[in-house]
């Protein structure tokens, strides 16, 4: 077993602290790597405050993962050491059902293996990237080409794939007119890949202080939506929006702005259901959707579209030690626009 430094929560009311546990050995299809940065995403909030009902203690959080491959097992083909690459939310999957024949193991049948708060196939718990490093099979590490610092290219595992998904499922391309809902974590990816598919961005967000980022981001328009004339000169005016929002909201004048045949898609997680008037879907043939994060080999396109455009999370990069601040400021919206965690700290 390999010994490994990390931090972890024991409980769901406790701090994230130091904390030691064992990896796996290597095997034959194995990379072990050595982890440079590790975003910090909200999920790990939830989760380790076990807000969604399902932690598993004691919890190592962390899915954004980048680093450089520190040795292969003898039957690794596709990295050798020295390589960097990422980790992203998860690191199996079953492989043999529909979905994951399709390349979409997000949404394995059989249920995905979460990178951290999971099981693996042999029932142990599974620890992600608040840690020194990480073995993954080979099949579910990705490859990173950016000459972008590593620390930028972290987000990518989470909250660039979040966005990327749904912009390229739906079919943001050059000639359409995108609206992203709310500029945060993963709002700002989204400006910025919708940007680079060559949409005309619009931010709609309930401050106003917001503007002058979204216009450094790349959008070409702002509107606060907390006043209702910014809404009625909207209506109708969109192709798609990409709601980002993960505070309880209402979806119904949003939907508004949509042209008809148009999409909303949904990639915040709100913590009380939303109320939706099935008018705001008939007038106009619209659609709600959802998504979630991507499938490795769209991962990978996405990371590769992001090294062709250049296309980097804005991040603070903080000490490990400096971990439970980081989560009180998230809690406050105190980051412009992502934490990442240097993991030298260790």
């Amino acid at each position: 077993m390999l010994a490994t430094k990390g931090y972890a929560v024991k409980s769901a009311s406790s701090a994230v602290e130091p904390f030691s546990f064992e990896r796996r050995e290597l095997g034959p299809h194995d990379v072990l790597i050595t982890i440079d940065y590790c975003g910090i995403c909200h999920t790990d909030i939830h989760q380790t405050r076990n807000e969604w009902g399902n932690g598993l203690y004691p919890m190592v959080p962390g899915h954004e993962i980048v680093g450089h491959v520190a040795k292969v097992g003898d039957k690794v083909s596709k990295f050798k050491a020295g390589d960097a690459a990422g980790v992203g939310c998860f690191v199996d999957a079953c492989r043999v059902c529909g979905s994951c024949l399709e390349h979409q193991e997000q949404f394995c049948e059989n249920g995905m293996t979460f990178t951290y708060n999971g099981k693996d196939k042999q029932g142990n718990l599974t620890f992600g990237g608040y840690s020194s490093q990480i073995v993954v099979d080979e099949n579910f590490v990705l490859k990173i080409n950016s000459k972008l610092p590593l620390e930028r290219i972290a987000p990518l595992l989470c909250a660039g794939i979040t966005t990327y998904s749904p912009l390229k499922h739906f079919g943001v391309s050059k000639g359409k007119k995108a609206a992203i809902v709310g500029l945060g974590g993963l709002g700002h990816m989204g400006v910025k890949i919708a940007v680079g598919l060559g949409a005309e961005v619009t931010v709609l967000s309930t401050s106003a202080g917001k503007e002058a980022d979204a216009k450094k981001l790349g959008a070409h328009h702002f509107a606060v939506t907390t006043d209702p004339q910014n809404l009625q000169a909207l209506a109708g005016q969109f192709d798609f929006i990409l709601d980002c929002v993960s505070a309880p909201h209402d979806l119904n004048p949003l939907l508004g702005l949509l042209k008809r045949d148009g999409t909303m898609v949904l990639v915040g997680a709100p913590p009380k259901p939303a109320e939706l008037y099935s008018i705001s879907l008939i007038m106009g043939r619209k659609r709600l959707a959802g998504s979630l994060i991507g499938g490795i080999r769209e991962t990978q396109e996405m990371l590769d579209f992001c090294s062709e455009k250049n296309i980097g999370s804005d991040v603070e990069v903080i000490p490990m030690q400096k971990i439970n601040e980081a989560y009180e400021r998230m809690m406050k919206n105190d980051v412009r626009y992502r934490f990442v965690i240097d993991m030298k700290s260790l």
